[in-house]
């Protein structure tokens, strides 16, 4: 049968199975062994258990729940209400000064904790009625903190990077590099639109700020030898990453360490029941991780298997000489991949199809897996997953999904003129990396 031909009955059929609600590690399993099974015959089975656990025989996937369990000690500590709390007073008199300290706050945690949902349910428990009850409208509340959360993905240490790194043997190093400029100006846009929504729009946040109290110094200080501890220990991390000092699976490991040590000692959380619910909240979060991992990884080697990753390749190549417009199919693709899948399965299922069509393009795969992890962020907010909506449903259940969304949306539009600010100056990506370690081999 002709690979294309089998590419068009595996996209429908896993498109069925994971659209019958079945969760995405199992879908994606049964996936692979009955199309193998199916094309290559019942000995193929043979090679399903050894596949499956070459998925997650890596050293370096040991700093994902690491970095998991560090995100969850600060997530399940005071540190985001201090992290929030330093910024609202410090940007007190910025016009929508409260919606940008969300978006600070939402980028520092994501700093410290490398995780969308964490990030998403610490910060917007505190700051969203913060901000309703300030006069700021349902949707910019809601929806800066949908936003806001996406950071996370992004802004090393990013799990996202993680896995995109060891689906295309890149260097994580350097991806962590390649996202913390754009992770920023990525925030950076989000508090421009909140400064004209503040201008132009929601006069009510006007109001609210000329009624406010100022905080003292006193107020402004208090707050940061609580928080400061947590940045520090950040900043190691990603120090020992980039000097080269340790592994990824060293430096999560040392840093989830601190993690703990500072919430015992900067908020009195060493009880054992505390830190057993710590512990199984991020080995729920891990499992399911590594299980996509693994399962994904067995879905790659399925296609690879059918031929249909390299004819898939070589016909986008053909589609069309100009490489933008193969560009912008792979981001349409991407984008729609983003609505119905979790960022981790998106990678590692894709990766092995759009690796060889970057490469022969002449794009940098390190550039690309940050156009491609922004993609992945308008996913986070979009139905029907939007993980982000409806953690944010879940913290306010009285409002509507749709207004949530419609607070997202301008959020989205950021995010899709970050991808093309990174078209338009790619150095934006590249320049820090290049700086620290270097220009990789063959670029």
């Amino acid at each position: 049968m002709d690979p294309l031909t089998i590419a068009i009955i595996v996209a429908v059929f896993t498109l069925i199975v994971l659209f019958s609600g079945i969760p995405i590690a199992f879908g994606l399993s049964f996936v692979s062994v009955v199309l193998l099974v199916s094309f290559e015959g019942i000995q193929m089975l043979e090679v399903f258990a050894e596949t499956f656990y070459a998925g997650l025989n890596s050293f370096v996937l040991l700093s994902i729940p690491m970095f998991i369990l560090m995100g969850m000690a600060v997530a399940n500590s005071p540190a985001g209400k201090d992290l929030y709390t330093g910024l609202d007073r410090w940007l007190w008199r910025v016009p929508g000064g409260l919606v940008i300290s969300n978006i600070g706050a939402c980028s520092i945690f994501a700093a410290l904790s490398g995780s969308s949902p964490a990030t998403c349910a610490a910060i917007g428990t505190m700051g969203i009625p913060e901000m309703r009850k300030r006069g700021y409208s349902d949707q910019i509340a809601t929806g800066t903190i949908a936003a806001g959360g996406t950071l996370g993905v992004l802004i090393p240490p990013s799990i996202v990077l993680i896995v995109y790194g060891m689906a295309t043997g890149t260097s994580i190093g350097r991806l962590f590099l390649c996202g913390i400029i754009p992770g920023f100006m990525l925030a950076g846009l989000f508090a421009v639109w909140a400064l004209i929504h503040s201008y132009f729009i929601d006069k009510d946040s006007a109001k609210a700020l000329r009624n406010k109290k100022a905080p003292t110094l006193k107020q402004k200080l208090e707050v940061l030898p609580r928080v400061l501890p947590f940045l520090a220990i950040v900043a190691g991390v990603l120090y020992v990453l980039y000097g080269g000092v340790a592994t990824p699976s060293e430096a999560s490991g040392v840093g989830a360490f601190l993690v703990f040590v500072m919430i015992a000692v900067v908020y009195k959380i060493y009880q054992p029941k505390k830190i057993w619910n710590i512990l199984k909240i991020s080995m729920k979060e891990s499992v399911m991780i590594m299980f996509i991992i693994a399962a994904s990884y067995l879905f790659a080697f399925t296609l690879s298997q059918l031929y249909v990753t390299q004819s898939l390749a070589q016909s986008m190549i053909e589609l069309s000489t100009n490489k933008w417009v193969i560009f912008l199919l792979i981001n349409i693709f991407l984008l729609v991949a983003g609505f119905f899948l979790p960022p981790v399965a998106v990678i590692v299922m894709t990766s092995a199809i759009l690796l060889p069509v970057i490469t022969t393009l002449g794009f940098d795969p390190y550039w690309f897996a940050i156009v491609f992890t922004i993609n992945m962020e308008i996913g986070l907010i979009t139905p029907p997953v939007g993980l982000n909506l409806y953690i944010i449903k879940g913290i306010t259940p009285d409002v509507s999904l749709s207004e949530i969304l419609k607070g997202s949306i301008p959020f989205m539009i950021m995010m899709a003129l970050a991808i093309l600010i990174l078209c338009i100056f790619p150095e934006i990506v590249t320049w820090l990396p290049d700086k620290l370690m270097g220009k990789p081999l063959g670029y």
